[in-house]
């Protein structure tokens, strides 16, 4: 299993991504000496390199079936692994509600001070999400139902669950075009998507 770093934040954090289909992607994010993982698969290199930021903090998994390595990290670590929490208090971060539904359960990140949204399912930058030369897009399930409550915010950086990130004036543009053409490329999305899996393959 080929992992690589990706998405490095400086101070704030970094992400780790799987090169493969799906390209699962995990997160570090650091906040006043304190690490927080985020939907993490469990890759020595990137687990000690949350050390140098600051203290593990917690597990936070974003979605009820990004199980991944989440609960024998937290475990290992001895921290608390918090599934799909309904809020952080004593942090700096802002939970959003993505889905509720008996087999979606989804929430998303968002940490204000640094700009930074953090979704796990709902959108992606892979070729399971996007159509042609799109920075990111919805997942195929909610094409015709996009989370709208994300165009609430204007991030700086934009971290995916599946898939590399995207930072700077992009970001938001990226976002706000993904949930804008979602109902749009319904059609296209699934009569194209085994011609662009392959093509990543």
């Amino acid at each position: 299993m080929a992992i690589r770093f990706c998405d490095d934040l400086g101070g704030d954090g970094f992400s780790w991504i799987v090169d493969e289909q799906m390209t699962r992607t995990s997160h570090a994010l650091a906040v006043a000496g304190k690490v927080w993982l985020v939907d993490p698969v469990d890759w020595p290199e990137a687990i000690e390199r949350t050390r140098s930021l600051g203290e593990p903090a917690g597990v936070l998994q974003l979605l009820d079936r990004h199980n991944r390595d989440a609960a024998a990290i937290a475990k290992r670590l001895g921290v608390p692994h918090l599934t799909v929490p309904a809020s952080l208090p004593g942090t700096p971060f802002e939970v959003i509600e993505i889905k509720r539904w008996n087999r979606w359960q989804e929430v998303a990140l968002w940490w204000p001070e640094c700009r930074t949204l953090v979704v796990a399912e709902a959108v992606g930058s892979n070729a399971f999400f996007c159509i042609g030369d799109d920075r990111v897009g919805v997942h195929g399930l909610l094409k015709l139902i996009p989370p709208q409550q994300l165009n609430a915010f204007a991030p700086e950086h934009l971290l995916l669950g599946h898939g590399e990130g995207v930072h700077g004036p992009e970001a938001t543009a990226a976002l706000r075009q993904a949930l804008s053409r979602s109902r749009l490329t319904f059609l296209t999305w699934g009569l194209t998507l085994p011609r662009r899996v392959r093509q990543k393959t």
